[in-house]
C-alpha cells in the first residue's frame, strides 16, 4: 500500500438510487416508501423549465413534511451552466435540514465542485446547519470523463460519482440504441474457424470509461455509482448491465423506475455463498495470523492479505444491509 491513503467517503448503502422528478408530488410520496437505498429529487433534465421553481418547492415540501425512513435524500440540481443553480442550492440546503446530498449533474473540472462547496459552506454557516451536507456528482461528458481523477479530489464533501452514459454518448458522439443498452455494432470477429466461419462477438462500449470511473472513486474514498438503463420493460438487459457494473466494482446504480430497485438491491448485494467464503477467509487469515503465517491455502487457493482486505469490504456492505433491514 502507498503511504498516502485517504479515508473513505461517509459509508451508506447505495446499491440503488432511484430518481424521482420533483415536479411531481405523487412520485415523490411514493418514493417515500420504496425500497431503495437513496432517492434523489430531480430538479434537473426531468423538469420542463417552466416547471422548476415548483419543483423545487416541492423538493423542499418532500423533504420536510414526508417520512423518509433510513433512505439517503439527494437533490440534483440543475448543471453550472444555468441560471438555476444557485438557488436551487440555497433554497433547498437552507430549508432542509433533513437534506443528506447535493447531486450535481454534467461535472467538467474539479472546480465546479469546489465552487459548489463555497456556496454549501457559506449556507451551512449562516444557518448554523450542524448536519454537514455531502456530494454526488454525474461523470458524463468527455471533459468530466478527462478531468475525473481530479473531480475525485475536489472536496471532501464529496461521496459518490455516477457515470451517465446517455449525455457521455451525446458528449463523445458515441452510437447507442437506449441510456445505458449496448450498440449492436460495437464488436470484434473472430479469427475465422476450419471452414472459414467468424463469429462475432458483442463488446460494451461503456467499459473504458466505466473503469475510469470506479479507478478514480476507489483510490479516493468515493463510491462509484452506474447510471440509468432507461429501457424499464427489459428487465433481462437491466439485470445483464448491472451485473458488469457490479463485477467492474460499482457500488451501486441509478434506477428510473421502482421496478428496478428490487433487481439491483439484490444483484450489488453480496451473495450468501460470497458472504460465508469472506468469512471463512477472515476466520482462516486470523488462524495464519496466530501461527505467524502470512498466507495459507483455504480450498486448495492460496490466500493472503490481499484476499482479507477483499472479504472485509464484502462483509462490511453484508453487515450494513443486515443492519438496515432491522
Amino acid at each position: 500500500m502507498s503511504f498516502t491513503a485517504l479515508e473513505p467517503a461517509t459509508p451508506r448503502l447505495h446499491r440503488s438510487e432511484l430518481a424521482v422528478p420533483a415536479s411531481n408530488p405523487k412520485m415523490i410520496e411514493k418514493a417515500s416508501r420504496c425500497a431503495a437505498d437513496v432517492v434523489f429529487l430531480d430538479l434537473e433534465d426531468s423538469v420542463a423549465p417552466e416547471d422548476k421553481p415548483r419543483a423545487r418547492q416541492n423538493a423542499i415540501a418532500a423533504l420536510n413534511d414526508l417520512d423518509w425512513g433510513a433512505k439517503t435524500i439527494s437533490v440534483r440540481v440543475n448543471g453550472l451552466d444555468t441560471h438555476y443553480t444557485y438557488r436551487d442550492v440555497i433554497e433547498v440546503v437552507s430549508a432542509c435540514p433533513r437534506l443528506d446530498l447535493v447531486f450535481l449533474p454534467k461535472v467538467g473540472v474539479a472546480a465546479d465542485v469546489y465552487a459548489l462547496d463555497v456556496l454549501v459552506t457559506q449556507i451551512e454557516q449562516e444557518h448554523r446547519r450542524t448536519k454537514r451536507v455531502g456530494f454526488e456528482v454525474m461523470i458524463e461528458t468527455a471533459l468530466g470523463l478527462t478531468n475525473v481523477e481530479a473531480i475525485a479530489q475536489a472536496s471532501r464533501r464529496l461521496e459518490a460519482m455516477c457515470f451517465g452514459s446517455g449525455d457521455f454518448a451525446a458528449s463523445t458522439g458515441a452510437r447507442t440504441t437506449t441510456i445505458g443498452g449496448l450498440n449492436p455494432g460495437y464488436g470484434v470477429l473472430s479469427e475465422p474457424d476450419a471452414s472459414g466461419q467468424r463469429a462475432y462477438f458483442q463488446l460494451d462500449p461503456w467499459h473504458a470509461a466505466q473503469a475510469r470511473i470506479v479507478a478514480a472513486c476507489r483510490a479516493y474514498g468515493l463510491r462509484p455509482l452506474d447510471g440509468p438503463y432507461s429501457d424499464f420493460n427489459d428487465a433481462d438487459g437491466f439485470c445483464a448491465s448491472s451485473r458488469r457494473a457490479a463485477a467492474l466494482g460499482f457500488e451501486g446504480r441509478m434506477v428510473i423506475h421502482p421496478s428496478q430497485i428490487e433487481s439491483a438491491n439484490a444483484i450489488f448485494s453480496p451473495a450468501p455463498d460470497e458472504v460465508a467464503r469472506a468469512r471463512r477467509i477472515v476466520a482462516a487469515m486470523a488462524q495464519a495470523a496466530r501461527d505467524g503465517k502470512g498466507a495459507v491455502t483455504l480450498d486448495g487457493r492460496m490466500i493472503d492479505i490481499a484476499n482479507i482486505r477483499m472479504a472485509q469490504r464484502l462483509l462490511a456492505k453484508a453487515d450494513a444491509i443486515a443492519a438496515a433491514a432491522h
